[in-house]
């Protein structure tokens, strides 16, 4: 396992700042949000961004995120998977090596929303693996479908293409359907990304991504899956996702510092 943190845990900071002040915190890799990198790329070029990246000895390992891909229709439906070319030709540039893709199916489905879900995931697979890049579907808690590990799985292995894994975002495990039993499904072939963190005091049904804190911080039991990752073999990489507006305004060197410390102990031996 790799610990990683997720550039939007200081969205409120340039990424160009994020970049330095996470390795002078001692991050060595990240999870780029892609809104960020959008951002960035209003004013240099996909090269000065790789030459950050190296500059700061920091590994872009996953990027966060492409929605719109799976029930879409229309005029919106062209725009996103015009952005999704766009962001596949980027992570290709920058050597990212898994790009998320939103479980994003809200509202009532019917059999041809889950037909055009299912033909959308089929075909996003292949675009990305002419393009060298890993897909990992992220289920939503809050979403239609998929809205649990269990679903996303079945989802994932329907399509049968290696450039297609699994998202697995603990938060959304934590306040969702998922079940215990449910990591029991995960293995190294189908698990391409782990996003983790906490919750707050509060009523899972009422957790909110601001109730989002540092893993080990809260009552969310993330040492099963831990204890998951270590019995597969996942080799990928964990990266801290915080959607936390109080957290945003830490600066990033504190946090990076903070959120990396924090990772490496609740992965423990576990860590590469």
């Amino acid at each position: 396992m790799h610990p990683a943190i997720a550039t939007v845990c200081s969205l409120e900071a340039p990424l160009e700042t994020v970049l330095e002040d996470y390795a002078a915190g001692h991050v060595d890799a990240v999870d780029l949000w892609l809104g960020q990198a959008d951002a960035f790329l209003k004013t240099h070029d996909v090269a000065a961004l790789r030459d950050r990246f190296a500059r700061h000895g920091i590994a872009p390992l996953a990027a966060s995120f492409q929605g719109g891909l799976l029930t879409s229709q229309g005029d919106a439906r062209r725009e996103h998977w015009k952005t999704f070319e766009g962001r596949l030709g980027l992570c290709r540039e920058l050597g990212i090596r898994v790009l998320v893709i939103a479980g994003d199916a809200f509202g009532p489905l019917g059999p041809q929303d889950l037909g055009r879900l299912s033909a959308s995931l089929v075909e996003a697979a292949k675009r990305a693996a002419d393009s060298g890049v890993r897909l990992a579907l992220e289920f939503d808690a809050r979403a239609s479908f998929p809205n649990n590990l269990q679903s996303a799985i079945a989802l994932v292995e329907d399509v049968g293409s290696p450039a297609l894994g699994v998202c697995l975002d603990w938060f959304h495990w934590t306040v969702g359907p998922s079940k215990p039993l449910d990591l029991w499904l995960l293995s190294k072939e189908n698990l391409a990304h782990v996003q983790v963190s906490d919750i707050a005091d509060v009523p899972r049904e009422m957790a909110s991504d601001a109730d989002r804190i540092l893993p080990g911080e809260g009552s969310s039991p993330v040492d099963d899956l831990v204890h998951r990752l270590r019995d597969i073999g996942y080799a990928g990489a964990v990266a801290v996702e915080l959607h936390n507006p109080a957290l945003w305004r830490v600066p990033p060197r504190q946090f990076g510092e903070i959120a990396m410390t924090c990772l490496r102990k609740v992965l423990g031996q576990a860590a590469m």
